[in-house]
């Protein structure tokens, strides 16, 4: 008799890679599954958002000036929940919130972590039912082990992530995740409910046949980035171009593609936003935390991502980030332009 192989749920995955973290006694391990869930209410309402009073505008704006949509609060709202009642989150910061929030309550006077987030990523495009997505990063605090985080704890540079991923609500919902030992991506299945592993060791391709740019700016563009631009363009059977564009304008679809196809995402500085518009600790670490453990890269155009030293919890930087060949090529083309100024 032939048994079925069974699937492995994001729950027995955390536990049987609790060895990964041999520093947490399973802190870690609850704390994403405190994630997972928060994910699966998401995802429900995210799935209904047609049928529900949730589209649309809730009447005021975030830190960033970006018209908050209703959807956006009802995240916000379930991963802080999660996070505050699960005791091992110690402050959150969200780029719904202007400051972080602190978590003062008895079952978190322990909590050994932070987490940041960008509860839905690409929200202008909830209501013509295109991907969108949640993206998190979870620190280990630096401030005394008792009692809510500081801001000391998110000012911390990307590579001291203990943890990273994003959930993208998309024709099938997926939790990607790294602790640095690679990434592994788990869809879940609304049968059972459950995360199911089925994406196991996540690679990167080296080099790809697609750019991701908001190419209706172009005339904003630093110079290196408009050469790198018509360089993607050239005919060149010998490196397959011209590339594709493909460009979705949710951050969380147009890096989940690239890293499975292969291909270069940029979000450029521009004369108008000279240090770019996403944002370092929320958007631009954690996803970089997962393209270099994929074997891919992140950079502003100069640095690696993850070696920039943060300032404030919604600080900005550009982002070049996707297939190793691709993202070098780009910065050689940025190497021999100036950075813009403000």
């Amino acid at each position: 008799m032939e048994f079925k192989k069974m699937v492995t749920t994001l729950g027995q995955f955390i536990i049987e890679r609790q060895a990964d973290y041999p520093y947490s006694k399973g802190e870690l391990s609850r704390l994403l599954r405190d994630i997972g869930i928060a994910a699966k209410i998401v995802n429900r309402e995210v799935n209904k958002a047609g049928l529900a009073d949730i589209l649309g505008e809730a009447g005021e704006t975030n830190i960033q000036g970006e018209s908050v949509k209703k959807l956006d609060t009802f995240a916000n709202d379930q991963f802080i929940s999660a996070l505050s009642t699960g005791g091992e989150c110690c402050a959150i910061a969200s780029e719904e919130n202007e400051e972080f929030i602190p978590i003062d309550n008895l079952v978190s006077q322990n909590a050994k972590y932070v987490v940041c987030m960008d509860p839905l990523d690409g929200s202008s495009n909830i209501d013509v039912n295109v991907s969108i997505g949640t993206i998190f990063s979870i620190y280990r605090r630096k401030s005394k082990a008792v009692g809510p985080g500081t801001i000391e704890d998110f000012l911390q540079k990307g590579t001291e992530q203990v943890a990273a991923g994003y959930i993208i609500y998309g024709s099938s919902t997926m939790l990607v995740y790294t602790t640095g030992k690679g990434v592994n991506g788990f869809t879940l299945d609304p049968s059972i409910g459950e995360f199911c592993l089925s994406h196991p060791d996540m690679k990167a391709p080296n080099m790809g046949e697609i750019y991701s740019i908001n190419q209706g700016n172009f005339v904003h563009f630093p110079p290196g980035v408009k050469e790198y631009i018509k360089y993607c363009q050239d005919l060149d059977k010998d490196t397959n171009r011209p590339y594709t564009l493909r460009y979705i304008g949710s951050l969380v679809a147009d890096f989940h593609r690239n890293l499975i196809k292969g291909g270069i995402y940029i979000y450029p500085p521009t004369y108008k936003s000279p240090n770019g518009k996403l944002r370092l600790l929320y958007e631009c670490n954690p996803l970089a935390f997962i393209a270099e453990q994929a074997g891919s890269k992140a950079t502003d155009g100069f640095r690696r991502i993850l070696e920039i030293e943060p300032t404030d919890i919604h600080q900005r930087v550009p982002l070049f980030i996707g297939s190793t060949e691709m993202v070098e090529k780009a910065e050689d083309y940025m190497a021999k332009q100036p950075e813009l100024q403000s």
